[in-house]
């Protein structure tokens, strides 16, 4: 016979207390903080890899959308494992996993591999996210809960922040490899300890039943969906049956999936909460908008390092400036999201990030440092203007009893979204870069004559030649940056005015379920 609720909790330990409580805040914080760092890390690291592993830098970027389309496909399944497994060892497995896998990627002799191994790693990643909030608010006594959101959200910020400058520090001190093997340790560490220390406060277990069908037809379409962005450059998009067999298959399973998703009683992702239209608009935004602020941050180290010649490290040290004062105003923008209308502040924070959007695609080879840093910092002030009352928003428009599964949903779009536009910025970017070139090369005026110049100052002809092709080259990447850049913009115009189609919250949203 099953206990009654009451029974239940009385037969749970006590929240951690002294010493206990802190370390274990530490070892669950230090876990999101792991998960959410490898969301960034591989950023600066791309050309290092494509070099290492003799291929592209759009196939190079598949190390980031690998990784985060498994994350964003598991993270619906956190409950289900918890529930079935308990959530301590769906947690102490799952850092074991991300450990084991990060290891297997520094040692990837091939793309392919390499790939594989994020994937899984990804997997095992996904719920400890949320999971490593959900200990941390059984762990901690009730008045320490605020406390211990503080320190699980403070990870999340600064995690992005210091990505790009270790992963830009080990490639180019010590090796691509580093970026995860500096996983290992942590994992290990974490997921001993966590046992150890949280063993005793495992939750009840219940056998939950899980979604296959939801699940198979998740995978697939996304799948597919994915594997068509990713190699729809090397095989001229349409005109390869195998990319149009892709188009159709997810096309196909995504119709399947929301067709099984409505009708089934217990979904893996539950799109009922699509009936609230302060939802769909709060998620529409918070895709559109992720979307374009996650694309221009994979470009942008990118660029500077095949365009620019900064190194790995010097490229990370630009990228983390976006994050810098995104912490400094992330107080401000938590306590007026409760007291001011959350849709202006949306509107206004994602107004913000595409005027800076706009403005940098004004840029041009001869920039200095500072004169690149100095966006990126200004930027930074939307963030949080975004992020943080868009949450609120979501949140507050569906019924208390659906808040987490509507907070699993925005995080799973968010992710997709970011997967998506990493591979659509990518490919858009090398093709509009070769399309460029091709353009002014055919415009090239005078040609004959700058090489004249070049072999009268003691270069040979097929330096001089190399050296004219080399400018060529290097502006059409520059256009094709600020074309991306102009088109991100725009994104984020679109974004901005859709958060307006939400009616205004009628309550405060405990956002402790995002994640």
């Amino acid at each position: 016979m099953a206990k009654a609720p009451a029974a239940v909790a009385a037969t749970l330990p006590p929240p951690l207390t002294g010493p206990a409580m802190i370390f274990a805040g530490l070892v669950l914080a230090a876990a999101n903080f792991l998960v959410v760092l490898d969301t960034t890390i591989a950023n600066v690291s791309v050309s290092n890899i494509s070099g290492a592993l003799a291929v592209s830098p759009s196939q190079g970027t598949w190390v980031i959308t690998s990784y985060a389309v498994a994350e964003a496909v598991v993270v619906p399944l956190t409950g289900w494992l918890s529930a079935r497994f308990g959530a301590v060892k769906v947690f102490v497995l799952g850092m074991i996993g991300f450990g084991f896998f990060s290891f297997l990627c520094g040692l990837a002799p091939s793309l392919s591999l390499l790939v594989l191994f994020r994937v899984l790693q990804g997997a095992c990643g996904g719920p400890l996210m949320p999971l490593s909030q959900t200990l941390l608010l059984r762990v901690f006594p009730k008045k320490y809960a605020a406390a211990a959101t503080g320190l699980w959200a403070m990870t999340t910020l600064i995690a992005p922040i210091l990505g790009p400058i270790l992963g830009g520090t080990l490639c180019d001190n010590v090796g691509w490899a580093f970026i995860f093997w500096i996983n290992v340790p942590i994992a290990a560490i974490c997921s001993w300890f966590a046992w150890r220390l949280l063993r005793h406060h495992e939750t009840p277990l219940a056998k939950a039943r899980v979604d296959l069908v939801g699940l198979g037809l998740l995978i697939v379409w996304v799948g597919a969906l994915q594997v068509m962005l990713d190699l729809g450059k090397e095989h001229d998009w349409f005109a390869s049956p195998m990319i149009t067999g892709l188009a159709v298959v997810a096309a196909l399973g995504f119709v399947a999936f929301l067709i099984w998703e409505l009708t089934d009683a217990n979904p893996i992702v539950d799109l009922r909460v699509f009936r609230h239209r302060g939802f769909t608009a709060s998620v529409i935004t918070l895709s559109v908008a992720f979307g374009a602020f996650f694309g221009i941050n994979v470009l942008t180290p990118l660029w500077l390092q095949q365009n620019m010649g900064y190194t790995a490290t010097w490229a990370g040290y630009v990228s983390a400036l976006l994050g810098v004062t995104a912490v400094l105003v992330a107080p401000l923008a938590a306590g007026l999201s409760t007291k001011v209308d959350p849709r202006r502040l949306v509107f206004l924070g994602v107004i913000w990030l595409g005027a800076i959007t706009f403005m940098r695609s004004q840029a041009n080879s001869d920039m200095g440092y500072f004169d690149i840093a100095h966006w990126l910092l200004l930027q930074g002030f939307g963030m949080p203007f975004f992020f943080v009352p868009v949450t609120a928003l979501a949140l507050a428009s569906v019924t208390e009893p659906e808040t987490a599964s509507a907070a699993g949903l925005m995080n799973f779009c968010r992710t997709l979204s970011g997967a998506f536009a990493t591979s659509m910025v990518s490919t858009v970017w090398a093709d509009s870069g070769s399309r460029n070139r091709s353009e002014l090369s055919g415009l090239l005026n005078g040609a004959q004559d700058t090489m004249d110049q070049m072999t009268a100052s003691g270069l040979s002809p097929d330096q001089a030649r190399g050296n004219l092709e080399q400018l060529v080259q290097g502006q059409g990447v520059m256009l094709a940056t600020n074309q991306v850049f102009l088109a991100m913009a725009a994104l984020f115009v679109v974004a901005a005015f859709i958060i307006w189609l939400a009616p205004r919250p009628t309550r405060v949203a405990d956002t402790s379920a995002a994640h």
